[in-house]
């Protein structure tokens, strides 16, 4: 990096932030493989919190695909690079004051660990969807299990490239319950965090 880039602090600060919104500033990273239900949850999470007044912002893999990184590709670089980028987006949307929501493959623990780490300590949720892969296929909601069988699709997470799943998440959800009672386990966990009122 250029040495005559310097980081500017700002006289006001994620704390202040929170102290505005009435709520703690974090970012909830969803992982899991595709298909595992990562982007209901998500989405559901976000519509609770909303209806109890928390300042969120919902970040899908999908959507980010369209203008922050659409200039990337599925390589193994570039999908570091695609975590790497909205874990930096996700962090500047935290110091905002916002509880941030992601839903990613997010398949390697070290990516995963990069993400934590540019984040203020307690400042990072790691939430495990866990689907077995067999109930994944079965949903298959874009067909993508389909064309990488069928070798239309090269290096997929879960059929020709590895997933690594969180050995100690925050949360571990059990992706093959209903939604609503995942949102309701999420929301517990935030409350018993102190970052939304109980």
């Amino acid at each position: 990096m250029e040495n005559n880039i310097v980081w500017h602090a700002h006289p006001i600060t994620r704390t202040e932030r929170e102290r505005l919104n009435e709520h703690g500033a974090v970012v909830v990273w969803l992982t899991g493989l595709s298909g595992s239900g990562k982007s209901s949850i998500a989405g559901a999470l976000e519509q609770a919190l909303h209806r109890l007044n928390v300042h969120t912002y919902l970040l899908d893999g999908d959507n980010v695909r369209h203008g922050l990184c659409q200039d990337l590709s599925f390589s193994d670089r570039d999908r570091k690079e695609n975590i790497r980028r909205v874990g930096e987006v996700s962090g500047l949307m935290m110091d905002a004051g916002l509880v941030v929501i992601t839903a990613f493959i997010s398949p390697y623990r070290d990516d995963r660990e990069s993400v934590s780490l540019r984040l203020p300590a307690g400042h990072f949720i790691e939430v495990f969807v866990d689907t077995p892969i067999e109930i994944c296929e079965q949903r298959d909601p874009k067909g993508l299990y389909k064309k990488a069988r069928k070798g239309e699709i090269a290096q997929f997470t879960g059929v020709d490239l590895p997933y690594e799943a969180p050995l100690k998440p925050d949360v571990h959800l059990d992706g093959q319950r209903p939604v609503e009672e995942l949102v309701v386990q999420l929301i517990d966990y935030l409350k018993g965090r102190g970052i939304i009122k109980s």
